[in-house]
């Protein structure tokens, strides 16, 4: 999969968040799953890590597990029971090397590997919380139609230093616009939400250009679904400070 056809794909997944916490939190709950479901089926296979079976259950069942605890959370603060499921997430992780029935080879870059998905698929749940603070509406639409804008730039030629400044300008501009459009939102908001999501959608453009494994669409799909899932708790704790 071009990068290009990622870079839409992303656009398009951060699009359907904007979408979602417009059907109420049971729809936003339904991107949620489907998003997380393809970060664990991509993960494993996008680092290359020898137990992708084992590390699908262990990056997919926390963040399951936390899309879970925030969605029945009713009182602030919202995010209190991450660090459970994130240290439920890491036990299982561990577990999985102890089960390993191959010789344990390359212990540690698979452990690493799921661990660190561990923690980014626990970080979509972010985007439930976001949704429950005051203004949140709007909170989660300026993010996600940032990042929607950031990557759909990133789409274009440009390479290197020029795709990353029209990728900032493109994602600061959307959302500055958004933002003068819903009440609740000031101009800087859009600048900040623009900043943030060009900042990482740049970042991780330059991480994975030409990643070899990338050829393959199942390792893909980790890549698509990357920054939506890291922006959900970003989008929380910024969105908190600055907005709410």
């Amino acid at each position: 999969m071009n990068l290009s056809t990622r870079a839409v794909a992303t656009a398009c997944a951060a699009a359907a968040i904007a979408g979602g916490v417009f059907l109420g939190e049971w729809g936003l709950l339904a991107v949620l799953v489907a998003l997380v479901v393809a970060f664990a089926a991509g993960w494993a296979p996008l680092l290359g890590l020898p137990a992708p079976g084992g590390t699908f259950f262990v990056v997919l069942l926390p963040g399951l597990g936390a899309l879970a605890a925030v969605h029945v959370t009713t009182t602030e603060p919202w995010l209190r029971y991450l660090p459970l499921v994130l240290a439920m997430g890491l036990l299982l992780s561990f577990t999985n090397e102890l089960l390993r029935g191959d010789g344990r080879t390359r212990l540690v870059e698979s452990l690493v590997g799921g661990v660190s998905g561990v923690v980014v698929a626990v970080s979509a749940a972010g985007w439930i919380a976001a949704s429950k603070v005051p203004d949140g509406m709007a909170l989660v639409l300026l993010c996600a139609i940032a990042l929607a804008a950031a990557s759909a730039v990133s789409a274009t030629p440009l390479r290197g230093v020029l795709n990353s400044v029209a990728t900032l300008v493109g994602a600061v501009a959307a959302s500055v616009v958004v933002a003068y459009v819903l009440p609740e939102l000031a101009p800087l908001d859009g600048v900040w939400a623009g900043a943030v999501a060009g900042i990482l959608v740049s970042s991780l453009h330059m991480l994975f250009y030409r990643l070899p494994a990338l050829r393959r669409r199942q390792a893909a799909l980790a890549v698509i679904v990357l920054p939506v899932a890291m922006s959900g708790v970003l989008t929380y704790v910024v969105g908190r400070v600055l907005v709410a």
